[in-house]
């Protein structure tokens, strides 16, 4: 790929106000849709909200009002984006139809991410964590089929395995040791920077999603379930985020945001198959592709630095949504009984997991495990029937 962002130019800010019978979208159809289209914009509004926050706080960290005033503008279209993104979502899919999707983005992004990831460390943070979102979505599956009488398969149409994983009520660790060690910014893969914020603005948006949406259900089970893996997921959070290098300056991360976003935008344009939403992710990417440029512009003039100094001199390869089902296979056949002890990561539990362990579930069985007992009670049957060379169910393990 010879696609180089600092040397392309895209649409001038002033011209990149859209009306709002250009902001009202026409959502996707679930029933028909590609399940890795829907993907791709779960992912795109995580990676919107994120730039949004990000410039919110570097404006609140800066005196100067000029510049206060270009994050303000370029903000406003980031705005426009993500509404533009997220409003692709249809409206008839249901709160667990779209946490089902959230789940399988968490898997097959974070799997793609640790499969391509160079550094070795950053690589196994990745691994860690893919086999919790993999539990999450077969908890959820199981939460489904209770509430909705429908199979999770019908929305990740066989892409994503759903089988169980980590076993959720062991995701509960101490705050201590959810703190990663983190990459060395001028060492560091300006890819592995790209692969970090990807993740970590994905979980942050699931975070947030869990967050709202809970309590918004009336069955008990499904409020308790969203409470506990809404919990994981802020642990989630913490482990990515400590991955970045917070010796990184204010004008590097916003640089390396704005980069990022043509980087997704631009991988997802190339594989997108609904020309409407391949439509938007190219318009997008020529609105960002001037966001980079406004950044870099600010980067040189209050960092006294040439961009170019800490950003890929061309895109990497574009990230892709694809299947993952062999290599979370091996994953759950040699990672599934890791823990992390302090930045690092240990196969056997110790003091401060074990206090947590008990704390936290204070003698009874966890919503994970209670959505599964009642699923069973429910169907008389396991969520999926086991086949030849399937990983057993670490519940039956335990037992």
């Amino acid at each position: 790929m010879t696609f180089n962002p600092l040397e392309e130019r895209g649409i001038p800010l002033d011209r990149q106000l859209r009306d709002w019978s250009e902001l009202n979208v026409e959502p996707i159809d679930p029933d028909r849709c590609d399940p890795y289209t829907r993907c791709r914009i779960i992912t795109m509004n995580g990676i919107e909200v994120e730039a949004i926050l990000f410039s919110h706080h570097l404006a609140r960290n800066t005196v100067d009002p000029e510049v206060k005033r270009q994050l303000a503008r370029t903000r406003y279209i980031e705005a426009q984006q993500q509404k533009v993104v997220n409003w692709l979502l249809p409206g008839v899919a249901s709160v667990l139809e779209t946490t089902i999707a959230y789940e399988q983005v968490a898997v097959d992004l974070t799997a793609w991410v640790a499969r391509m990831e160079p550094d070795p460390y950053l690589k196994q943070a990745y691994e860690f964590g893919v086999l919790e979102d993999f539990d999450h979505l077969y908890r959820y599956a199981n939460l489904y089929e209770m509430i909705e009488h429908r199979k999770a398969e019908s929305i990740v149409d066989g892409l994503t395995e759903v089988m169980p994983g980590r076993p959720t009520r062991f995701h509960h660790r101490d705050p201590y040791d959810n703190v990663r060690a983190p990459y060395a910014k001028d060492e560091t893969d300006p890819l592995s920077k790209l692969h970090a914020l990807t993740i970590m603005s994905a979980e942050q948006q699931t975070m947030n999603y869990y967050m709202n949406v809970g309590p918004q259900y009336m069955e008990p089970i499904a409020r308790r379930l969203y409470q506990e893996i809404g919990l994981i997921e802020e642990e989630h959070v913490t482990h990515y985020e400590s991955l970045v290098d917070p010796g990184e300056t204010w004008w590097e991360q916003l640089v390396t945001h704005e980069y990022n976003e043509c980087y997704l935008y631009y991988s997802f344009m190339e594989q997108e198959s609904d020309p409407k939403v391949r439509a938007v992710w190219e318009l997008h990417l020529n609105m960002e592709l001037e966001h980079l440029h406004i950044a870099c512009d600010l980067m040189r003039r209050h960092d006294g630095r040439d961009p170019a100094s800490v950003l890929a001199p061309r895109l990497p390869n574009v990230l892709t949504f694809e299947p993952n089902k062999g290599y979370l296979r091996e994953l759950l056949d040699t990672q599934m009984d890791l823990t992390t002890l302090g930045a690092g990561y240990v196969r056997d539990a110790h003091e401060r997991f074990e206090s947590m362990q008990e704390r936290i579930h204070g003698g009874e069985a966890p919503p994970s495990d209670q959505v599964i007992a009642q699923h069973g009670s429910m169907f008389g049957r396991e969520y999926r029937v086991q086949t030849e060379g399937e990983h057993p169910d670490p519940a039956q393990r335990e037992k």
